[in-house]
């Protein structure tokens, strides 16, 4: 049961991590190609209206991919968790009952935002000449949703047997298409903001379908017969349970964003398209601090599993080391390459300065930024299914309160947007760490040993060992 996988309680944690992540952030690098391809082809080809048109749907729009996805990622932890453990019936009755449960919930939630898109935009405060083309791109998006949710549960029961790249295949492949179709129908066909859904739709269709085959044919988890197709309430609880907290953690996050939106909507189609480029920049900017949360969410999930507290805390300690390194290297980027890579997105000069301001500004809260990531996996992997959910309510709380705060009472306008983010990014960062500190440190993290406590040691051990000792 071995083939296409890796076993993560054995072997160097640094390799393990490292061998993981390099994939997993291929394929993440690819997937925001194929989420800003888009936004880069409509900005240049259409102009910027078209582009605020796209940018102003992404909170919603990642509201519904979040309600969805945190099942199918709670799923694979489980799952990983009892790969570790060397239970593949487990294994196998997690597959079933999680893919059961992802194939309801974004038809659900695929309804509900087809008919809600046009009131949920005019809530954010949509600017009118938008308005239409935001609700027509939210609705393909709507329809996309059973796609995207399949693939993101596919690839996290892969991942969750140290499989990083056979999903990073798909997601090439998927790129690939929405770039030459966003080409073909947005330049060629002159079919505009449409014309970008209809690409991303049948792309995620691709992506879908072929993991699914691969997993099916290559993988022998997912060789599955009748009887493995067991309905188990304790299952989908386990599932749910740490499934659900990860979907309202990510809806909270995507909840606090759409009262951002409001607020950059507020200024005009100038912000709104700054804002969704450095947005789209920013998911860049994540994906290494993604990878490296997935990475050590599967590594913990696995030792976890296994019982190797000891390699839980090793994982962590160099995830810090490696998040570290990381974000010196992308604060120098985009301190002085921001406004290079903001004009990628847009040609008009105002909006190429507000968005190399907006990503100079929130550069300086990368390390804030990678400590959530990196608890979060840690947390994740342990199966702390409190945290995620607790972790969104700060960030609510956050986005709700700073970005008023400092646009509005403090003056700072359209670059308090770009500040608040980092402000955020401190509060959660904070509020990760304590609750790492409070609920999983003392489990993980070698006993200190003092003299005084090694003599007490060695002395229970010698009155241990004459009381087992035979009486003469």
């Amino acid at each position: 049961m071995k083939n296409n996988t890796t076993d993560m309680t054995i072997g160097n944690p640094v390799k393990h991590i490292i061998i993981f992540a390099i994939p997993s952030l291929i394929g993440n690098i690819f997937q925001q190609v194929y989420n800003i391809a888009d936004s880069i082809i409509v900005g240049r080809f259409v102009g910027a209206d078209a582009l605020a048109s796209v940018g102003a749907t992404a909170s919603i729009t990642f509201l519904f991919f979040a309600l969805c996805n945190g099942i199918g990622s709670g799923g694979g932890i489980i799952a990983s968790q009892y790969y570790g453990a060397h239970d593949d019936d487990k294994v196998k009755n997690c597959i079933v009952n999680t893919g059961l449960i992802m194939l309801l919930i974004p038809i659900i939630f695929g309804i509900i935002g087809f008919i809600t898109a046009p009131g949920l935009l005019r809530i954010l405060s949509t600017p009118e000449n938008i308005l239409a083309d935001s609700a027509m791109y939210i609705r393909f998006m709507c329809v996309g949703l059973l796609f995207v949710s399949i693939y993101n549960y596919l690839a996290s029961m892969l991942r969750a047997f140290g499989d990083s790249k056979s999903p990073l295949y798909f997601l090439i492949l998927s790129t690939i298409v929405n770039v030459i179709l966003d080409i073909v129908l947005v330049y060629f066909f002159n079919m505009g903001v449409m014309g970008a859904a209809i690409a991303t739709v049948i792309a995620q269709f691709a992506s879908a379908v072929s993991c699914g085959i691969y997993a099916y044919k290559k993988n022998p988890y997912f060789k599955l017969k009748r009887q493995d197709f067991v309905l188990s309430s304790k299952m989908a609880y386990k599932v749910i349970r740490l499934g659900v907290p990860m979907s309202l953690q990510f809806a909270l996050i995507a909840v606090s964003s759409m009262a951002v939106q409001r607020i950059v909507n507020s200024y005009g189609t100038n912000v709104v398209a700054a804002f969704t480029a450095t947005n789209r920049i920013e998911q860049f900017i994540h994906q290494p601090y993604a990878t490296l949360c997935t990475s050590l969410a599967t590594y913990c999930g696995q030792n976890y599993g296994a019982r190797k507290m000891d390699r839980v805390y090793e994982g962590y300690k160099k995830g810090f080391l490696m998040m570290f390194i990381l974000s010196v290297v992308m604060i120098f980027m985009m301190q002085f390459f921001g406004g290079a890579i903001t004009s990628l997105f847009i040609s008009d000069p105002d909006v190429i300065a507000l968005g190399t301001m907006g990503l100079r500004t929130t550069s300086l809260f990368y390390l804030a930024l990678g400590t959530i990531y990196v608890v979060r996996g840690v947390l994740t992997g342990a199966g702390d299914a409190f945290f995620a959910m607790f972790n969104g309510v700060i960030e609510v709380i956050g986005r709700f309160t700073v970005p008023i705060f400092i646009t509005q009472y403090m003056g700072m306008n359209e670059y308090g947007i770009w500040l608040s983010n980092g402000i955020v990014w401190v509060l959660s960062g904070v509020t990760a760490w304590i609750r790492y500190y409070k609920h999983l440190h003392h489990e993980i993290a070698p006993k200190k040993s003092t003299p005084a406590i090694s003599l007490y040691n060695h002395i229970a051990s010698l009155r241990s060992q004459i009381s087992r000792s035979p009486s003469r």
